[in-house]
């Protein structure tokens, strides 16, 4: 059973391996890097990477840009998963599948509310998640499996170690400690050349807040003016 599979309770469902197959009766969806859309979509913008990349600070700054939702991953995890991560324990694959479903689809919902629902449909969401592996990244991306109106873009913020570190051990009061860097950094699978250029745009977080900040709202707006 496929990763995908497994979290969606299906059988025999791949996990999509490019935007084509997140297409319709032949009906093609844009390439991010690649011609124009026959239509406007829904986006859902993830900003990721490790603890002390700026996740947070940069998701909100871009969802205040765009006038969109904020959908903040933390606010996701169990108490016990945050235990663990206050006490330095490393999250296992099981600690996270239920999370990274919790996640998406409250992205989803921000998006595509239901019809009971009073909240109104918007045309983007920011969430934040750190999707270390592909396989965390795969499912966020059954969103847009499911509904062929919305794009997944992840927004992978880089930088080493050493800037990571420093910028956790600054933090006063947050669950995610110094020791939590190292294991995620061990962790990381970063983005392949193949999901890069899929879905995944690589930003430098190693400059300035304000250098970060802007950067990321150029590429944004870049790949929605590619989307009229």
């Amino acid at each position: 059973m496929t990763m995908v599979s497994a979290v969606n309770g299906r059988r025999n469902m791949p996990t999509p391996t490019s935007p084509m197959d997140y297409a319709t009766n032949g009906a093609a969806i844009k390439q991010i890097h690649g011609a124009l859309a026959s239509h406007h979509h829904r986006h859902m913008w993830i900003i990721t990477g490790p603890a002390g990349c700026g996740k947070s600070t940069v998701a909100q700054y871009l969802a205040k840009e765009l006038a969109i939702p904020y959908v903040e991953g933390d606010d996701y995890h169990t108490d016990s998963n945050k235990q663990k991560m206050s006490q330095g324990t490393p999250l296992t694959d099981t600690d996270r599948w239920d999370w990274l479903i919790a996640l998406r689809e409250a992205a989803t919902s921000r998006l595509s509310p239901s019809k009971s629902s009073t909240t109104k449909p918007h045309d983007g969401v920011v969430v934040t998640c750190s999707a270390l592996k592909r396989k965390y990244r795969d499912v966020i991306r059954i969103a847009a499996y499911e509904d062929h109106d919305v794009m997944v873009h992840f927004i992978y913020l880089r930088a080493n170690a050493d800037i990571l570190l420093a910028r956790v051990k600054s933090r006063e009061g947050h669950y995610m400690k110094s020791a939590m860097v190292r294991s995620q950094m061990e962790a990381l699978e970063e983005p392949d050349a193949n999901e890069q250029e899929r879905d995944v745009l690589e930003v430098d977080c190693g400059q300035s807040l304000t250098q970060v900040q802007k950067k990321v709202v150029k590429t944004v707006r870049g790949v929605l003016a590619n989307d009229q």
